[in-house]
């Protein structure tokens, strides 16, 4: 739905469904509930998430047909889709299968292909269209002296992407944009790491690739890319390696790097009391939210304010004896609309402050609430589907009143 500050939606990541007709059951279930309730009388969009399964389905007629179809009777439409998660994500364990196939190889390029070609379909005249993906691969798959080449064949297989991204904006006028997510354990796992990759391979690379291919000069190949590869500023992944949000937005400003999508996320904190049982009581708690499905990442604030990282939330409540650390972030997506969880806090100060610095300075057009754990969430917190969707997105909206 359309808000001073962006196009709010949520990505419907949250719903099960591997399978398109599996997935479009779970849309037309929930999506017309929630728009009544937030948006009943304008049209309200949704970030679709399409497996690779799915992506093959909907590329066809009559499902795209039917699909636009249901949109127009809602009055729903898509401009974001989420392209990272390719396989199974809902009771299946996922964990760093979430990154599968990577973008070293063709089946990742093959599939967002796919995606551009049905959200181009899709994406309303007059708005920009983003296609989130993965940070190019897992780093733990890789070895120290293996990086360089994986860097290097990454980058060649996404401008391969922006190949078919240009044609597709100069056949139809339509701006379709990658946008890199990275993640703790992403190859890019922080802003810097994306920053980097950027500058030292995207450009450097991509430049004389774009260039050849279209027969443009320097500067129009480098427009090219900055188009069309842009960040997806998941705020709990930044959160939750403890990043500096003012400094990592004025440093893709002054680079000129452009930001698709904020997505709109919340992870679990907590400070670790030096008290023994307090801090006991604290790990226990972590312990809690330790499920089989996803990884969750966890980034540890030392005493010595060095930051401590664990693949995984088990390796963390295995080391919590022997650790020194004075505070814990995990890669736990938990309701935005709590700050408070037990003993445990959320990182929802991190989702004010990224908010009042796009209300300051609009940096997107694109705003993404996403939670997909409801599922695997401990019982007291797993609510209806539908209810939660529209309490975070009501939280989302009141952030981003004028009086708020």
């Amino acid at each position: 739905m359309k808000t001073k500050y962006g196009d709010l939606t949520y990505c419907t990541n949250i719903h099960a469904g591997e399978s398109w007709e599996d997935h479009f059951a779970q849309l037309q279930e929930h999506v017309p509930v929630i728009k009544q309730e937030l948006a009943p009388d304008q049209s309200f969009g949704i970030g679709l998430r399409l497996s690779g399964k799915a992506s093959i389905v909907l590329m066809e007629e009559p499902a795209l047909k039917n699909f636009r179809q249901w949109l127009n009777d809602i009055n729903g439409y898509v401009s974001i889709i989420n392209g990272f998660p390719y396989g199974g994500f809902h009771r299946t364990v996922v964990k760093d299968k979430v990154h599968a196939p990577d973008w070293t190889q063709t089946e990742r390029v093959e599939y967002t292909i796919r995606l551009a070609k049905i959200l181009a379909q899709l994406l309303p005249e007059g708005t920009d269209g983003g296609i989130s993906t993965s940070p190019l691969t897992y780093r733990f798959w890789h070895t120290a002296e293996q990086l360089p080449e994986v860097f290097e064949k990454t980058t060649l297989h996404l401008l391969q992407v922006v190949d078919q991204l240009i044609q597709v904006k100069q056949a139809t006028g339509k701006l379709i944009h990658i946008d890199i997510e990275p993640e703790p354990d992403g190859l890019l796992g922080k802003g810097k790491d994306f920053l980097n990759w950027y500058t030292q391979y995207l450009l450097p690379l991509g430049i004389p690739f774009i260039a050849k291919y279209f027969g443009c000069s320097a500067g129009a190949a480098e427009l090219h890319i900055r188009q069309h590869v842009q960040l997806c500023y998941d705020v709990c992944h930044f959160a939750v390696g403890f990043e500096d949000h003012f400094a990592m937005i004025r440093e893709l400003q002054s680079l000129g790097i452009r930001t698709g999508r904020i997505q709109i996320s919340a992870a679990l904190k907590a400070e670790l009391p030096e008290n023994p049982v307090e801090r006991q009581a604290v790990i226990t708690s972590f312990s809690g939210y330790n499920e089989p499905v996803y990884l969750h990442q966890v980034v540890a604030l030392q005493q010595n304010g060095q930051l401590k990282r664990y693949p995984d939330l088990p390796d963390a409540l295995n080391d919590a004896d022997r650790s020194s650390a004075k505070e814990w972030r995990a890669h736990f997506h938990v309701p935005v609309f709590e700050e408070k969880l037990g003993l445990l806090r959320s990182t929802q100060k991190d989702i004010e402050k990224v908010v009042a610095l796009h209300k300051q300075d609009p940096f997107t057009s694109h705003l993404e609430a996403e939670t997909y754990t409801w599922e695997v969430l401990p019982e007291k917190q797993k609510l209806p589907v539908a209810g939660s969707i529209i309490r975070e997105m009501q939280w989302v909206k009141r952030l981003l009143a004028d009086n708020s």
